[in-house]
């Protein structure tokens, strides 16, 4: 039986990663964050401008579409914040007296609020849009399940918190969904990771990474590392068998409060302040952010493990902020606990947004599952715009820019693919945007991951972010295994493995207990810039399917230097979400001591642009995150 044409728009608003995505039938048209459009990292605006995107790549109106979803239930949010507030009474009145208004005023008159920012998309006629909410964690579970090749798999999905839910435990099969688990707020594993990120002065919803990135320089044989584990497990957190937890409230602030924890009690626990968002980073921070690391990791193993007793699947899809936590990811895939693992890439709030669109096609409709495909239905995750010649060459006009254009690309690789080995630094901007927060090869920068100073030149010249942050490669994916020890795919940058023991260098006996700048430089291996201290690697394999040009471009710097890989970064400076546009690009680049900027067959070199030392000029301030 044919299924009828069914449109529907997908939205993630109001919270943070505003986000929107269109599907007929289930099939992923396009999909985008309101941020790349916005220059606002993170924004919480209605996405306005993904949704204009969205609309015009499908080439859809607003009258067309069968259904309009939002990523979560606003009234069933409501109701546990009230119950919150009542329970811990009369603590929290301050953030009570701040929260209710936004409510009362904005979020409880939801549907009037998704009208209104619609109708700034375009001028619709419909007087009755459908409107759906699944609930949160459903849509998380959709985003990852129905993209998967999988007719049959266990889902978990674990972020902050939704309405009430913090994770959940699910079974997919064929075109349904069934929650067989749920652990309910305040009890999350994400927001104690974010609580970790919290203390040690990083950014809340933003900053996790960072925690992840500054895990591996904690010391793994310290007496110190063991003790706060062990004071996180006796004090904070009790972990239940099957993966679920209990958080001792009285060490928490996020429920009724303003700030994540109580500083002086954690201060007291674990006898260090809480570092200032710019304080300097030393051994006892990076001890304690390995320390929240294998509690988390703990935790994920122990909750697949139920999830594989529940359903007994071979498969696992997974969602949810703390999905992206690919050291964990790495742990789960080395266990063996289930055959295949598959997770959503944009894993966080915006892939609510797709999951949304995707429950309801699949569930409201009750539409046919489509043929699941291989590796997924993803397309790469290159979903967002693309921009023709002729925007790229307006583009150049406006900023008086010089380029060398390549009607042929067989002859535009091997020059890109020599600048980058000899130490160049290459803007990569190519074709449609990604979806997600990590950059695929589309929006990237990439430099040479052979060099030992690549790292600190990409962090300090390039980023102008902390010095300590990884880079991760990107590999052929035929040659994965050459210098890692993965012998799967990993497309979307989600899998941490580590560098093989054949490229690794000898260390000094006491690397442990050396400062931490000291062990960043010691060279590693012989693909430094990409190994981390604990001689792990966040992979994406790259594929010619999906992304040919990046591949041809890694395949001919392999020809010219016998390495099959090269690093990997997004394309965008501290603070700044990727790059959306050309003229972001060559914002970017000019701002940056970036070298080279190649914007599809467009090839432009620093020295060849006007005014080209003086960085000044297109420098952006952003928001430090």
């Amino acid at each position: 039986m044919q299924n009828k044409s069914i449109k529907i728009l997908g939205i993630a608003a109001f919270y943070h990663d505003s986000a929107a995505a269109i599907c007929e039938n289930g099939k992923i048209i396009a999909a985008a964050q309101e941020e790349r459009f916005t220059r606002d990292k993170h924004t919480p605006d209605f996405p306005v401008n993904a949704i204009k995107y969205c609309l015009e790549e499908a080439g859809f109106s607003i009258d067309e579409l069968d259904a309009v979803v939002f990523y979560d239930k606003p009234l069933l949010k409501f109701e546990r914040l009230l119950e919150t507030y009542y329970k811990f009474s009369p603590k929290g009145f301050v953030s009570f007296a701040k929260a209710m208004p936004v409510w009362l005023n904005e979020k409880m008159f939801l549907k009037k609020l998704i009208r209104e920012g619609l109708a700034e998309v375009e001028d619709y006629k419909s007087k009755d849009l459908n409107m759906l909410f699944p609930e949160h964690h459903l849509s998380h579970a959709a985003s990852a399940y129905y993209p998967s090749p999988f007719e049959d798999a266990a889902i978990l999905t674990i972020d902050g918190v939704g309405e009430w839910s913090t994770a959940i435990i699910g079974h997919g099969k064929g075109a349904s969904i069934e929650v067989l688990r749920e652990l309910n707020f305040p009890h999350s594993v994400g927001l104690l990771y974010s609580a970790f990120t919290y203390f040690l002065g990083f950014t809340v919803n933003s900053g996790e990474y960072k925690l992840m990135g500054l895990a591996p320089y904690g010391n793994p044989e310290s007496e110190e590392t063991a003790r706060f584990e062990k004071l996180i497990k006796e004090n904070l957190i009790e972990i239940y068998p099957d993966g679920s937890i209990w958080l001792d409230q009285s060490y928490f602030n996020y429920a009724t409060g303003l700030r994540m924890v109580h500083d002086n009690k954690w201060k007291e626990l674990f006898g260090i302040e809480r570092r200032g968002e710019e304080g300097e980073l030393e051994q006892i921070h990076c001890n304690l952010a390995l320390a929240i690391q294998r509690v988390t990791e703990d935790i994920v193993l122990k909750m697949a493990m139920e999830a594989k007793r529940l359903t007994n699947s071979e498969n696992l899809v997974m969602a949810g902020g703390v999905a992206l936590n690919c050291v964990a990811n790495g742990k789960l895939q080395k266990s063996g606990i289930f055959k295949n693992i598959y997770i959503q890439p944009a894993a966080g709030d915006a892939g609510g947004a797709l999951g949304a669109a995707l429950a309801a096609n699949y569930i409201s409709f009750g539409q046919e599952r489509l043929k699941a495909d291989q590796p997924d239905s993803m397309f790469g995750s290159y979903l967002g715009p693309s921009y023709s010649s002729k925007e790229i060459e307006l583009m150049s006009r406006k900023v008086k820019g010089n380029y060398t254009k390549y009607e042929d690309l067989a002859n535009m690789y091997p020059v890109v693919a020599k600048e980058l080995s000899e130490g160049k630094v290459v803007g990569w901007f190519q074709g449609r945007m990604e979806f997600g927060p990590r950059a695929l090869g589309n929006r990237s920068i990439l430099g040479d991951a052979r060099n030992p100073e690549m790292q600190k030149k990409l962090n300090l010249k390039i980023k102008y972010r902390e010095g300590f942050r990884p880079f991760a490669p990107s590999v052929l994916a035929e040659e994965v295994s050459t210098y890692f020890d993965l012998d799967e795919p990993s497309p979307y940058m989600l899998l941490v493995a580590p560098v093989k023991e054949s490229r690794r260098k000898e260390l000094p006996a006491d690397y442990n207990s050396m400062g931490l700048w000291e062990r960043l430089y010691k060279e590693r291996s012989d693909i430094q810039s990409v190994t981390h201290l604990d001689f792990s690697a966040r992979i994406q394999t790259v594929h010619e399917n999906t992304n040919p040009r990046y591949y041809h471009l890694i395949k001919e710097f392999q020809r010219q230097t016998s390495y099959g890989l090269v690093v990997n970064t997004s394309f965008n400076v501290r603070g700044e979400p990727i790059v959306c546009t050309p003229h972001d690009a060559y914002r970017c680049f000019m701002s940056t001591e970036m070298d080279v900027l190649v914007i599809n067959e467009y090839v432009f070199f620093k020295q060849d642009q006007p005014d080209w030392e003086n960085k000044d000029k297109w420098m952006v301030e952003f928001k430090k995150d």
